[in-house]
């Protein structure tokens, strides 16, 4: 059987405590990966600094070289794997194993990974608000003819990563580039993405004693954000809660993007349809930039039942075909818990999607559980209104475009499909709207020299006061 290791300092290095992972679909056991306690993590963060000193030797220059590499060692390379090598395809098979991601799904996030590693200089101009990285490597250096100085506020970024999508692991790349080592806690059944990703980087030049990589439970993710001057967590609500009011740590949960028409636009609602579907499904509707919900001051009865009937022709099909546009959950139970959760909570909202796809929303094929989309509609009071799940899901909700941004609620990625320049300026003054797109623009189209929920240059490096005499 396949075995992953733990990576200590880029070193494999074998547990005596393993946990063994089975195929989505089989059901057999497939990989059995180590398992790092907290307290060898513990003992292994006590020296943080030697892996900073490792990474202080480049410049910034060089490492932004490196990713670029290292881009095409992730796309193209046969990687080290354990005792093994890993192929792209096999990389591709062996996530999609853990995971039920079909393969198409998974090709496409090696080419986000792959495209922010290529373009990391643009990346980190964005980040850093155009600044000469070589400020960086000094210390201090002047902007507009002013003395500026930046320092770093940590050794080393501790992450706690997520099962969802592979694309995920491209907003903590920057971190290297920054000369800010990782350490890494993987989702328990997508450890493949950040090792290849390290891997990667390792064949590309970068000193292996940046990387450190530990599957662990739940106590050693914590560990790892307590010990790290700075963080990052991915999760849901529950199991980011306990990490929202610390700063050291940047918390990103649920998305609850939404899709919202203004009074000037809402009637020509049916141009905007291929965009609003394209928001909810692709990717499977798993990322937190997927489109949960769709509000509208008018025509939201028409919407639902237009986005309803144009969704539920997608159907399970094979993890190999490439017409694939949903997965499977790697733990059926947990589809099927989903599922419920949304039928118990209809109460006073209509599943819009029954009435074109059938009642029921659990589909089987090859033994495996998926969940059919589903349009929900409700009003704006109403608890589905904000509400994300991992399959394509969205809420249409009906609302005054003067109650809106307010009525919205958190939302990571607003798309405003207005030209009423108020209602443009109230959500560029909103709090509570992370990325904002004005036009026909899906939710789930990243630019990645654009902050995604928090910056992480502002996260890694404070700005000091300073003066020199000439």
């Amino acid at each position: 059987m396949l075995h992953f290791p733990i990576l200590r300092k880029g070193e494999p290095y074998r547990s005596v405590d393993v946990t063994v992972t089975p195929h989505h679909r089989t059901r057999e056991m497939f990989v059995e990966i180590s398992q790092a306690n907290s307290g060898l993590i513990r003992r292994d963060l006590l020296d943080q600094k030697s892996a900073k000193r490792a990474l202080d030797q480049f410049s910034v220059a060089d490492l932004i070289g490196i990713c670029k590499k290292a881009g095409e060692e992730f796309l193209h390379g046969n990687l080290p794997l354990g005792d093994t090598q890993q192929s792209p395809e096999d990389y591709v098979r062996q996530l999609s194993a853990t995971t039920g991601m079909p393969y198409v799904m998974v090709r496409r996030n090696m080419r986000k990974v792959y495209g922010v590693m290529v373009e990391m200089a643009a990346v980190l101009r964005g980040l850093s608000r155009g600044l000469d990285l070589s400020i960086l490597d000094r210390g201090f250096g002047s902007v507009d003819g002013q003395a500026v100085s930046y320092f770093p506020r940590t050794d080393s970024l501790g992450i706690v990563l997520p099962n969802n999508s592979p694309g995920v692991h491209s907003l903590w790349i920057p971190s290297f580039a920054l000369k800010v080592p990782l350490v890494l806690k993987p989702g328990s059944a997508e450890p493949w993405t950040p090792y290849r990703i390290v891997q990667a980087l390792i064949r590309a030049g970068a000193p292996k004693e940046a990387f450190s990589l530990y599957p662990a439970d739940h106590a050693g993710g914590s560990e790892i954000l307590r010990r790290c001057g700075r963080g990052m967590v991915f999760g849901d609500v529950s199991s980011t809660k306990v990490w929202a009011n610390d700063p050291r740590v940047e918390v990103h949960g649920p998305g609850y993007s939404k899709i919202v028409f203004g009074d000037d636009e809402a009637d020509n609602w049916e141009k905007y349809l291929d965009i609003i579907a394209a928001s909810i499904v692709e990717n499977g509707g798993r990322s937190c930039v997927n489109a949960s919900g769709v509000w509208t001051p008018r025509h939201g009865k028409k919407i639902a039942e237009a986005l309803a009937a144009r969704l539920a022709s997608i159907r399970p099909l094979p993890a190999d075909n490439d017409n694939a546009q949903i997965s499977p959950f790697a733990d059926g139970n947990v589809g099927r818990r989903i599922s419920a959760m949304v039928d118990n909570d209809l109460d006073g909202a209509l599943d819009v999607s029954a009435q074109f796809r059938g009642a029921e929303r659990i589909a089987e094929l090859d033994g495996c559980t998926y969940l059919l989309p589903t349009i929900v509609s409700c009003g704006a009071d109403h608890p589905m209104a904000i509400r994300e799940f991992l399959f394509p899901f969205a809420s249409v909700v009906e609302a005054p475009e003067a109650d809106m941004p307010e009525v919205l609620g958190p939302t990571l990625v607003v798309t405003a499909i207005t030209n009423n320049p108020q209602f443009r300026q109230r959500l560029l003054t909103s709090p509570h709207v992370g990325r904002l797109n004005f036009g026909a623009i899906q939710t789930n189209v990243i630019s990645w020299d654009q902050p995604h929920e928090g910056n992480l240059f502002d996260h890694l490096y404070a700005r000091r006061a300073f003066q020199m005499a000439g």
